[in-house]
């Protein structure tokens, strides 16, 4: 995994840019540690940082193919092709010769040979950009999931591009502005596709593809969810999905550097965690090494709430000892979660306060502390979305709100811990202008449109292609891109086996009630693994990724609220509602504030660090 970054430039020499190309590079320093590479022509300038994991002498970057002392294309690469060995092998069939052993040069010659279809046969998760001299065209590549981030800014004379935002930033030329909707999209939990929240910057969108040449940008999908009648009955279902696992988990395992998995002790971690094991057992390469993260006192104080009723720790535990894994707990304490150097780095990573609160920050120390010990990591991210584990896929209020479920199911406030919203403190003005429900409503309503169904498609079952659509182009973008953050922020690289296209394609197409067969959340994948598991993890249910109880943590954050409100000089003080903020830091904090006490705080932190200007 790397950073990537450039500058397109049809009307300046970029050859003299180097300083400039420099600073966007090196603020990608985080997501590469290993090394950092440049490369600059006339009309184009690549910059890039990378995190080694396969081939680390011969996969530098950015990275050509010449032939004759002619450049034919050049490229700076964010990812993981994981058929590569296919690729290559077919590749050489048909004449093309390799100097390393990388996925990058594979992903080179795919190019050459067939052009911008290459990306159709990539397996992975990436996102990388192609400088084609001979053409002077430049394509910009996102895998069809969305798991590796990639930002766009269309200038007079060309563009800008990197893997966050704050590549693009680091441009003298950019300022950072958001305007209406911007904030209306960072308040939210929406994910529109595209969208940066940063005034005239765009985020390309997964299975797309974006072309720059002289004459300006086009946007190409190469890949989306289709609509297919599913033919296979219930026990060819369980098995193909089982074979994919084991395929796709096998594939994700190649690397040259020390690999683990995360491990929460919930299904879908788990079931990554038993097949990893299995596989490098195989492989001879065993045991799997797994972390998880927790709380100091959590599990002996836990409490059940709405979304989490069972502790992460014993069920861990229990995984851990059935596939014989080296397993270790990360423990957090409030110190370390209110720690302003911490959250001033989880602030940093993210470029934006859109984030989960403590969940964030315990994610980005989790990372850290994995990182000391290992560069790749195998999760269970995105398990929920593909097989519908979630409670309200199963609550029929929230399935047939009118707006996305997670939103009719209060998720801004409960996912926190919390009781409040997360738009509580802010003023009622502010809010009248930005219209979150009409914002989230045109939302819902452009990604309704999208929707493929099938003519016998009816009732429950159409409605709930609808969610699965929902949550697999919408809702999974958040959860992919805070983590992608979290991990690259450390320089580890997380991989997320349940993103394979094959499989969220093939699951996709599957009835409900055969995702529900047996009336429990996520059916079919427990049935697909149960034989690796110990019975009490494949039988438990979900709970999402913990959040601290501790009280101290909410007594932090007022004492946080207070510090701002005594401060006039606050730059979110002028967005905030004086009544809300005063009953919020009055004498005994409550657990209601806390959503809406840590976007505000972080919202003063971002403004503050990046001098954004908020047009509204």
């Amino acid at each position: 995994m790397c950073g990537i970054t450039g500058w397109i430039s049809y009307d300046h020499d970029l050859t003299r840019q180097r300083a400039t190309l420099e600073a966007m590079t090196e603020t990608m320093a985080c997501r590469g540690p290993d090394a950092a590479g440049r490369w600059l022509d006339t009309h184009a300038a690549f910059g890039h940082r990378r995190l080694a994991v396969i081939d680390p002498d011969g996969g530098k970057q950015p990275m050509t193919v010449t032939h004759d002392g002619r450049t034919l294309v050049v490229t700076t690469y964010s990812g993981e092709v994981y058929n590569y060995r296919e690729l290559r092998a077919e590749l050489e069939q048909l004449g093309h010769t390799f100097r390393t052993r990388s996925d990058t040069e594979v992903v080179l010659h795919a190019y050459l040979q067939w052009g911008e279809a290459f990306a159709e046969r990539l397996n992975g998760m990436y996102a990388l950009a192609l400088w084609d001299p001979r053409s002077r065209q430049l394509l910009l590549v996102r895998d069809r999931m969305g798991i590796k981030p990639l930002y766009y800014h269309p200038t007079p004379d060309g563009v800008l591009f990197g893997s966050e935002p704050k590549a693009i930033l680091a441009h003298p030329s950019i300022r950072p502005t958001v305007d209406a909707e911007g904030l209306a999209e960072l308040i939210t939990f929406t994910k529109t596709p595209g969208h940066a929240v940063y005034q005239g910057m765009h985020e390309v969108r997964p299975g797309h593809l974006v072309r720059v040449g002289r004459g300006g940008v086009t946007v190409k999908r190469y890949w989306a969810l289709t609509a297919r009648e599913h033919t296979d009955d219930l026990g060819a279902t369980v098995a193909h999905i089982r074979t994919l696992l084991d395929d796709i988990v096998d594939r994700q395992l190649i690397a040259d550097v020390p690999l683990c998995t995360l491990l929460s002790g919930g299904l879908d971690s788990s079931a990554i965690t038993a097949l990893a094991a299995g596989a490098l057992a195989a492989q001879g390469r065993g045991p799997v090494r797994s972390f998880a993260v927790d709380f100091t006192g959590y599990t002996e104080n836990f409490r059940p709430d709405d979304l989490r009723s069972t502790p992460d720790g014993p069920y861990a535990h229990a995984l851990a000892e059935h596939v014989r894994a080296e397993h270790q707990d990360i423990v957090l304490d409030t110190a370390a979660l209110m720690d302003p150097g911490h959250r001033a780095a989880v602030l940093a990573a993210r470029d934006l306060p859109n984030g989960f609160g403590d969940g964030d920050t315990s994610l980005y120390l989790l990372f850290k502390a994995i990182r000391e010990q290992s560069t790749v990591a195998l999760s269970g991210e995105s398990a929920d979305e593909v097989f519908g584990g979630y409670r309200w896929f199963h609550d029929p209020e929230a399935v047939h709100a009118d707006t996305f479920p997670w939103i009719a199911a209060g998720l801004s406030g409960r996912f926190a811990g919390g009781d409040g919203t997360r738009e509580a403190l802010l003023d009622r003005g502010l809010l009248a202008k930005l219209d979150l429900p009409g914002y989230t409503a045109r939302r819902y309503r452009e990604a309704l449109a999208e929707v493929p169904c099938l003519d016998s498609d009816t009732g429950l079952q159409r409605r709930m292609r609808e969610i699965s659509y929902l949550h697999l182009t919408r809702f999974v973008q958040i959860l992919l891109d805070r983590k992608d953050r979290a991990s690259m922020a450390v320089g580890l690289e997380v991989r997320v086996p349940f993103c394979d296209h094959r499989l969220v394609d093939y699951v996709f197409n599957t009835p409900w009630s055969m995702k529900t067969f047996d009336g429990r959340e996520k059916s079919l994948l427990r049935a697909a693994t149960r034989d690796v598991l110990p019975d009490a993890v494949a039988d438990r249910v979900k709970s999402p990724y913990p959040s601290t109880q501790d009280p101290r943590y909410i007594e932090a954050l007022h004492d946080e609220l207070q510090e701002l409100a005594a401060d006039r000089a606050a730059p979110v003080r002028p967005l905030l509602d004086s009544g809300a903020l005063a009953q919020a830091t009055a004498d005994g904090a409550t657990p209601g504030i806390r959503p809406g006490a840590e976007l505000v705080l972080g919202m003063n932190a971002w403004l503050r660090t990046t001098g954004t200007t908020l047009e509204l």
